[in-house]
C-alpha cells in the first residue's frame, strides 16, 4: 500500500472517534444528514443527468460533422470505367466528410430546450424535497432522544430516592424503629426501580443508534447531543415557561400555515413545473404536423480499379474524383397513421394527470397541516394538564415525605406519593417535548428552520 494511501485511511480511522464524541446540534445533525444521505445523493444525480439532458437538448441547434470511409470488392460481371459490363473483379475506394444543419423542426428543438429546463427545475425542487424529508427525521430522532434522555433523568432520580429510603429504614431496623418487612418491602421498590432505570438506559440507547443510522454514522459509540438543561433540576415552573415561549398554536390557522406553505414547499413547486412542462410536450407533439427543413453539405472522393485493366494513380483518381455537394431537404407530413394525432391526444392526457396529480399534493400538504395543528392543539392541552398534574403531585409528595420522616405516614403511603410525583414528571417531560416537536413542525411548514 503506499504511503500517501495509508495516511488518508488513518486520517479517517481517527477522525470518526473525534466526529462522534462532540455533542451535536440538532442543526449540525440535520446539516451532517443532508450532506451524507445516500437517498439525497441519488437525488443530486438525478439532477445532474436532467443539466446533462438539457445541454443536450440546446446542442442539437449545432451542426453535425461526420467523416467515412469504405472499401468495397466486386466479383464477376460488373461495370467497368468506360462504362461497359464485363466479368472482372473490380475494387472501389471512398471518402466522404458531410454536416447537416436543422433548419425548421416544427418549433420542436426550442420546445425540447424548454422542457428540459423545466425538467432541471422540477428535479432541483425533488432535491430540496428530499433534504426536508430527511431534516424532519431527523428532528423526530432527536426528539426521541431528548425524551429519552429525561425519562432516564427520571428513572434515575427514583433509584435516588428509594435508596436513600433503604438507607433510612436499615438504621430504623437496627434501632428497633422499623421491622424487618418494611426494609424488604423498600427493597423490592428500590429492586425494581433499579429495573425500570436499566430499561430506559436501553431506550435511549436505541434512540440513539437510530438517529446515528439516520446520519450514517459507522458507530454510535460517543454520539452525544445538545441538550437544554434538565426540566426536573430547573423545576416544574421553568419547564411549563420553557414549552409556552413560542406562539400558541390557537393563534394560528391551517388555512394561514397553508398559504405560506403553497408558495414555499418545494413538492408543491416540483408538481407546478411539471404542469408547465406537460404544455411543452403538447407542443413538442404538435411539431410532427409541420414540414421540417434542413441544409446539408459535404465533400467526397473514391478511387476506382478492375483487375486486368488500366487505372489511374491512387492519388490522380482521388485528386480528379473530388465532388463538392449541398442540398435542402424539405420533408412535408402528409400522413403517418394518425401518430401525431395520438402523440398529441397522450401529451394533453398526461397534462390532465399532471394536473390531478398537483391537486393531490397540494391536498396532501393541507392534510398534514391539519394533523399537525390539531397535534399541536392537543400536545398544549396535554401539556397544560400535566403541568397541573405534576404540581400537584409534587406538593402532595413533600407532605407526604415529610410525614413519614417524621414517622406519621407509612411507607406504603410515600410509595404512592413517591410514584404517582415521578410518573407525573414523566407525564410533563413527554407533553413537552412532544408539544416543542409539533410546534417545530408548524413553523417548518411556514418555512422556517427546524430548530428547539
Amino acid at each position: 500500500m503506499k504511503k500517501s494511501t495509508l495516511i488518508v485511511l488513518c486520517a479517517a480511522v481517527l477522525s470518526q472517534p473525534a466526529l462522534a464524541q462532540q455533542a451535536w446540534s440538532l442543526r449540525e445533525c440535520c446539516d451532517y444528514a443532508v450532506s451524507h444521505n445516500i437517498s439525497i445523493k441519488q437525488q443530486e444525480n438525478i439532477r445532474q443527468q436532467r443539466a446533462l439532458q438539457l445541454s443536450t437538448a440546446r446542442n442539437s441547434r449545432l451542426p453535425d460533422l461526420n467523416a467515412s470511409a469504405s472499401e468495397s470488392f466486386s466479383f464477376g460481371r460488373g461495370l467497368t470505367l468506360d462504362n461497359t459490363y464485363t466479368n472482372r473483379s473490380t475494387s472501389s475506394t471512398s471518402f466522404s466528410i458531410g454536416t447537416s444543419v436543422p433548419l425548421f423542426t416544427g418549433f420542436q428543438i426550442p420546445n425540447q430546450i424548454k422542457l428540459n429546463q423545466l425538467n432541471l427545475e422540477a428535479a432541483t425542487a425533488d432535491l430540496e424535497k428530499a433534504r426536508n424529508d430527511i431534516r424532519m427525521q431527523v428532528a423526530q430522532g432527536y426528539v426521541q432522544i431528548l425524551y429519552n434522555m429525561e425519562i432516564a433523568d427520571v428513572a434515575h432520580r427514583q433509584i435516588a430516592i428509594d435508596s436513600q429510603q433503604v438507607a433510612r429504614l436499615e438504621t430504623f431496623v437496627r434501632n428497633g424503629k422499623a421491622s424487618q418487612a418494611e426494609l424488604s418491602q423498600q427493597q423490592s421498590t428500590l429492586a425494581q426501580a433499579r429495573l425500570t432505570a436499566t430499561q430506559a438506559d436501553n431506550q435511549l440507547q436505541l434512540a440513539v443508534l437510530a438517529l446515528t443510522q439516520l446520519l450514517e454514522l459507522p458507530t454510535p459509540d460517543g454520539f452525544t447531543i445538545v441538550r437544554p438543561s434538565s426540566p426536573v433540576n430547573r423545576g416544574i415552573a421553568s419547564v411549563y415557561q420553557t414549552a409556552t415561549d413560542a406562539t400558541t398554536t390557537a393563534s394560528l390557522s391551517p388555512d394561514a400555515i397553508y398559504a405560506d406553505a403553497l408558495a414555499l414547499k418545494p413538492e408543491i413547486e416540483a408538481e407546478r413545473i411539471r404542469l408547465s412542462a406537460t404544455e411543452r410536450s403538447i407542443d413538442i407533439a404538435k411539431a410532427g404536423l409541420y414540414p421540417s427543413l434542413s441544409l446539408s453539405a459535404g465533400l467526397q472522393t473514391n478511387y476506382y480499379k478492375t483487375s486486368g485493366m488500366h487505372a489511374e494513380a491512387f492519388g490522380s483518381q482521388l485528386k480528379n474524383n473530388f465532388a463538392q455537394y449541398v442540398g435542402l431537404n424539405l420533408s412535408v407530413p402528409i400522413f403517418n397513421r394518425f401518430q401525431t394525432r395520438n402523440s398529441i391526444r397522450a401529451a394533453r392526457l398526461d397534462r390532465e394527470n399532471q394536473q390531478l396529480q398537483l391537486d393531490n399534493v397540494k391536498k396532501s400538504l393541507y392534510k398534514e397541516i391539519q394533523q399537525v395543528y390539531y397535534n399541536a392543539l392537543a400536545a398544549e392541552s396535554k401539556y397544560n394538564s400535566s403541568y397541573a398534574a405534576a404540581q400537584s403531585s409534587h406538593d402532595a409528595f413533600v407532605l407526604v415525605q415529610a410525614k413519614y420522616e417524621n414517622g406519621k405516614s407509612a411507607i406504603t403511603e410515600f410509595n404512592e406519593a413517591k410514584n404517582n410525583y415521578l410518573r407525573s414528571e414523566s407525564d410533563l417531560v413527554q407533553a413537552r417535548y412532544e408539544l416543542l416537536y409539533q410546534k417545530a413542525l408548524l413553523d417548518f411548514y411556514r418555512g422556517r428552520d427546524l430548530d428547539f
